[in-house]
């Protein structure tokens, strides 16, 4: 069973800059394309930034130009790097990944979603 394990949230003034991280542990599977989310209290889930296969990134409007996403396919890990934090961002941020996995009768594609990481930035 393939897990997404994410770390690197926290406190920080605004302005300030934070790393996520979120890995996929377990076996004979790929991740596809793999995405951020965010949910503040009382708001809905929304998409923060989208990475492929290949490396080719897409940003809501909102985090475009202070935010960058990456992945390290050898590790099955993608990261999102914060900068000039707002209080704004304030929310808790998901990983979600597209995930083949792979078994002695062929492969199945499946949807999984982190546990989550509270980020807050204070004005």
């Amino acid at each position: 069973q393939v897990q997404l394990v994410e770390s690197g949230g926290g406190l920080v003034q605004a302005g300030g800059s934070l790393t996520l991280s979120c890995a996929a542990t377990g076996s004979m599977f790929r991740a596809n394309a793999m995405g951020w989310y965010r949910q503040a209290p009382g708001k809905l889930r929304e998409l923060v930034a989208t990475i492929n296969n290949g490396g080719s990134t897409n940003y809501s409007d909102s985090v475009k130009g202070r935010f960058t996403m990456s992945r390290d396919n050898a590790k099955n890990t993608v990261y999102l790097q914060m900068n000039s934090l707002k209080p704004e961002d304030t929310a808790v941020y998901y990983c979600n990944a597209e995930i083949r996995s792979f078994t002695q009768w062929g492969s199945r594609d499946y949807n999984i979603w982190g546990q989550g990481t509270q980020v807050t930035v204070s004005s």
